[in-house]
């Protein structure tokens, strides 16, 4: 699979009348390819003007000529992983949507070199299911999950298609809603946690409600009471580092079976819980090349269903 906008080699771009400003802007707007890209191309020289190179902060007036060279995708040197099973909840040309388990890591990382969703994706379709990904043939991982969550995330299938879902993720038009199993009774059907997130000062490990943090917005909804547990919807309108997880344990209702953030009754969670309760349940966006609206959802999981089928018994 070739990106037009990646594609290997030579072109040459005319700065239209009306465009005054830096040229690394400029060529990531004409190009489709993501701005950090465009840098790194600048930084290897490979943007001339007249014969010569070109400074990323270099401001350029119209008609002014440039000379792109886009070199051929280097090869990701990592092992893909065909034994690691994908639940691929939708696909076209620009991207995926895949229902990942709990308990698979999404980006190698010391102790984790060849079993995560990374090294999976490199095994679905063969290498050519690529394009380049800031000049690499990969997959474009454009938001994480825990580990622990499982559910949907979008994986890009090449640089344009990346930075077009990463600009939707920056203007909050990604939405994208989660389901978890908190302890005690939320009394309000419906509400809105603002709290500012960042490293917790005291333990550097985990993230807390912090009055320097960054701004960060959780919405809820109730789905179903239970004796002791609630179920919620949530709407992740930032995407800060464990936000859900954090904005919950902070209005005094962590979620079921959190080892990091819940204590006693919450941590060990209902019976036969043996995992986080929480599930990227659905995710809307616009699709990259033509804008039409792209819906996916995944169901939760058996083993949380298991564990609402229990204390629905105990309601009844």
């Amino acid at each position: 699979m070739v990106d037009p906008s990646s594609a290997p080699g030579v072109r040459i771009l005319r700065v239209p009348d009306g465009s005054d400003g830096r040229v690394d802007r400029y060529v990531a707007d004409a190009t489709g390819l993501s701005r950090s890209y465009v840098q790194k191309l600048i930084s290897d020289g490979r943007l001339t003007a007249h014969g010569e190179a070109l400074r990323a902060n270099t401001v350029v007036g119209a008609g002014t000529e440039l000379r792109l060279d886009v070199p051929p995708p280097a090869a990701l040197e990592m092992l893909p992983a065909p034994e690691i099973a994908l639940s691929v909840v939708y696909e076209d040309d620009d991207i995926l949507i895949i229902d990942k388990p709990a308990g698979l890591v999404v980006h190698p990382s010391p102790g984790h070199s060849d079993d995560t969703l990374v090294n999976a994706l490199l095994a679905h379709g063969g290498g050519a299911a690529w394009g380049g990904i800031a000049g690499v043939q990969r997959p474009g991982i454009v938001h994480r999950l825990d580990r622990d969550t499982s559910g949907l995330i979008i994986v890009a299938r090449r640089d344009s298609a990346q930075a077009s879902v990463m600009a939707q993720l920056k203007a909050r038009r990604v939405k994208k809603t989660y389901l978890a199993l908190v302890q005690g009774n939320v009394s309000a059907a419906v509400g809105r946690i603002e709290a500012p997130i960042g490293r917790d000062p005291k333990h550097r490990t985990k993230m807390a409600v912090v009055h320097d943090g960054r701004p960060s917005v959780t919405g809820y909804r109730v789905r179903e009471r239970f004796t002791d547990w609630t179920l919620l919807e949530l709407d992740l309108v930032t995407g800060r580092t464990h936000q859900i997880r954090v904005h919950l344990e902070a209005i005094g209702h962590p979620i079921a079976g959190d080892p990091v953030y819940g204590t006693g009754t919450s941590r060990r969670g209902p019976e036969g819980l043996g995992r986080l309760f929480l599930h990227a349940w659905r995710l809307e966006l616009t699709s990259p090349s033509d804008g039409h609206l792209i819906r996916a959802t995944a169901p939760l999981p058996p083993e949380l269903e298991t564990v609402l089928d229990g204390l629905r018994a105990v309601v009844r």
